[in-house]
C-alpha cells in the first residue's frame, strides 16, 4: 500500500507539522489528495504546489505568518508550500477546531462558505453528506481515507 500511499517530504511534513501542531498524518493526507506530491502542480483553478493553495490564500497566510516579499511563484517550492499549508490548516483548526471534516471542508470549500453552512444548518454534526459542494466533499472523504491509510502506514 505504500505505493499507493506514498510519504515524500517526510522531514519538512514532521518539522512544521510540530512547529504548528497539526497532525502529520494529516497534512501527508492533504498533500496526497491535493497533488499525489507533486510540488509542481497546478490546478484548473490556479491553486498551486504540494498542498494546492490559492495564490491569495497563500499570500494571507505569509503575510499573517510574517514572510516578505512573497510570490506565488514560490508555491512550486515543497518546504515554503508545506509550511504555510501547514500554518494554514492550523488557523482552520483554531477557527473550526480539531474537527477534521470542518477543517477539511474549509480548506477545500472555503472558510466563508463552512461558516456560512453552520450558520444555515446545512452542515449537521459535521457530516461528509451535509456539504454542499461535491467537490469539497469528495476532498473530505479521500483526505480521510488517506488520513487512515498513513496513520496505519508510516510512524512519524
Amino acid at each position: 500500500m505504500k505505493y499507493i500511499y506514498p510519504l515524500k517530504y517526510r522531514d519538512v511534513i514532521t518539522r512544521y507539522s510540530v512547529e504548528y501542531e497539526v497532525d502529520p498524518y494529516l497534512t501527508a493526507a492533504v498533500i496526497k489528495v491535493e497533488s499525489g506530491f507533486s510540488p509542481k502542480a497546478i490546478s484548473s483553478k490556479g491553486a498551486v504546489g504540494l498542498m494546492q493553495l490559492m495564490p491569495e490564500t497563500a499570500k494571507w497566510s505569509a503575510d499573517k505568518m510574517g514572510i516578505r516579499d512573497f510570490e506565488t511563484e514560490q508555491l512550486k517550492d515543497p518546504e515554503l508550500n508545506i509550511k504555510i499549508g501547514t500554518w494554514y490548516l492550523k488557523t482552520l483548526q483554531n477557527e473550526f477546531g480539531d474537527d477534521m471534516t470542518l477543517v477539511l471542508a474549509a480548506y477545500n470549500g472555503g472558510r466563508g462558505n463552512v461558516a456560512k453552512w453552520l450558520k444555515n444548518g446545512k452542515l449537521v454534526d459535521a457530516r461528509e453528506d451535509g456539504i454542499p459542494f461535491d467537490e469539497t466533499r469528495e476532498f473530505v472523504i479521500k483526505v480521510k481515507k488517506a488520513y487512515r491509510w498513513y496513520r496505519k502506514l508510516y510512524a512519524f
